[in-house]
């Protein structure tokens, strides 16, 4: 596996690189390859959410599940889409309720880069997908390794605001400090949560925190 991580990330993630669990999860991947698979996002973008967001800048998580299973949406950061790719519900949804909670206007676009180079870490908890089938890769590994970043962010860091939406993210609590960090749960944006996200005022919120912490808050505006 063609692992493209900034350096921060790489020396806080040397040892899980190493660990058979990770060696197998590269193994099946190139066996899922090897047999014509096709899987998001593509291989230069699945560690995409390390890349933006160094160690020692992230500020906020916000946690997805796995990566989008359609054609062009994945490209490594939970909840985001590159340019030009038309926003997913769920993120049209995220979109509501910023316009709401911030009295601001959303321009509509879905690529989430911005929020990552400020300290938000967009991280799916699986990193592949195969395509048109989602939650595919959610028992291949990969849970091993992201709970091992949110256990890492947890002991050596301090006041990080921790975004879980909906019942699978709010799972990896147990993995979080929260004498150390601050966690805001809410219903997940999906439409299929029915509106139940719709309120949750995570966004100034977190402003909020970040600011009682010494810390800039987020531009979430896009």
């Amino acid at each position: 596996m063609n692992v493209r991580i900034e350096p921060s990330w790489g020396e806080a993630l040397k040892d899980e690189f190493e660990k058979p669990y990770f060696r197998e999860l590269a193994s099946f991947l190139h066996a899922e390859k090897q047999k014509g698979v096709v899987i998001y996002p593509k291989g230069g973008d699945i560690f995409n959410a390390f890349k933006y967001t160094p160690v020692d800048s992230v500020k906020v998580v916000i946690i997805g599940q796995d990566p989008y299973h359609g054609a062009g949406q994945a490209h490594g950061l939970s909840f985001s889409v590159p340019d030009g790719v038309t926003p997913p519900p769920s993120l049209k949804n995220i979109f509501k309720e910023i316009e709401t909670d911030l009295g601001v206007k959303m321009s509509g676009k879905g690529n989430l880069e911005k929020w990552c180079r400020q300290g938000v870490l967009l991280l799916n908890a699986s990193l592949t997908v195969r395509a048109g089938q989602p939650s595919s890769h959610s028992h291949i590994g990969w849970e091993y390794f992201t709970d091992a970043v949110i256990k890492y962010l947890s002991d050596n860091k301090e006041g990080i605001v921790f975004l879980l939406w909906g019942s699978y993210a709010r799972g990896k609590k147990a993995l979080i400090d929260t004498s150390r960090h601050h966690v805001l749960e809410a219903a997940h944006p999906s439409p299929l949560a029915r509106g139940a996200f719709f309120g949750c005022r995570h966004f100034s919120k977190t402003n909020g925190i970040l600011l009682s912490e010494g810390k800039e808050p987020i531009d979430w505006v896009l």
